[in-house]
């Protein structure tokens, strides 16, 4: 689902997909929890590419021939499994994958001084891992920075979270506030390309005041979490009235099928 909207001359667009890792300890567990705060994560490997983490191939991926995505138990022996990725699909092109329900308890964060009990995996942070490259290409780190501030938002509008610290922070920052283990991202990586936590955020806030109708926006992101193959809310939260006089029926086919 490539979720886009254009605004007062503005185009918003966040291409999230969605293939959970049902096979993972961490979705097969299943803890519920209300998401709060959301953690920016970077993978810490030199591999751009989505079907590294993301799996099995549903022909947009393209293929893992390690076969060694995150769809399994306990991924490289670690019980780990975040919320979302951002990354490269075979075509070059960047995407967002939905890898567990955002009202699932995620495994991403470990733990800081604060214990397990108060991490940010147990407090209700939605985690997402940006699947990192070399750490020096500009063109990469721009389209990725890009998505994830729309993703970012995106959340924030799903769950009214906002856009400052503690409630959007990265990995560092959460060991910083015990609430996460000590790791840099994305601290070891954004400042290289002139960026920062504060600016993600900043960027996070302009892209928020963007969105003319989050009720709308949550309405939309309600029905797509609800239906086969998933709606367009963008599209259908935005202003584009021709737009859904178009697919008006399509919509409604996909609601009855979903009721079936």
């Amino acid at each position: 689902m490539s979720y886009k909207c254009k605004r007062k001359g503005v185009k918003i667009k966040v291409n999230l997909k969605t293939l959970f890792l049902t096979k993972n300890l961490c979705y097969v567990t299943g803890k519920k929890h209300t998401p709060r705060g959301i953690m920016v994560h970077s993978t810490g490997a030199n591999n751009p590419k989505l079907s590294r983490y993301v799996g099995p191939d549903d022909g947009l991926l393209g293929p893992n021939p390690n076969n060694n995505h995150w769809n399994q138990p306990t991924p490289g022996g670690s019980k780990v499994c975040p919320h979302a990725f951002i990354g490269k699909l075979k075509d070059g092109s960047i995407a967002t994958y939905q890898t567990l329900p955002w009202d699932m308890v995620g495994w991403h964060s470990g733990s800081g001084n604060l214990g397990s009990a108060k991490n940010a995996n147990n407090t209700g942070y939605i985690g997402f891992e940006i699947c990192e490259d070399g750490l020096t290409d500009p063109v990469y780190f721009s389209q990725v920075y890009r998505e994830a501030v729309t993703f970012a938002a995106f959340v924030c509008v799903l769950f009214d979270i906002r856009p400052v610290k503690p409630y959007l922070i990265d990995h560092s920052e959460g060991h910083q506030l015990g609430i996460a283990s000590n790791h840099t991202d994305v601290s070891h990586w954004f400042p290289k390309h002139g960026k920062s936590m504060n600016t993600f955020r900043a960027d996070v806030s302009a892209e928020l005041a963007k969105i003319e109708n989050r009720e709308l926006l949550k309405a939309a992101a309600k029905i797509s979490s609800k239906v086969p193959g998933g709606i367009d809310i963008m599209m259908w939260s935005g202003n584009n009235r021709e737009w859904k006089a178009k697919y008006v029926d399509t919509l409604l086919l996909k609601i009855a099928n979903a009721w079936e």
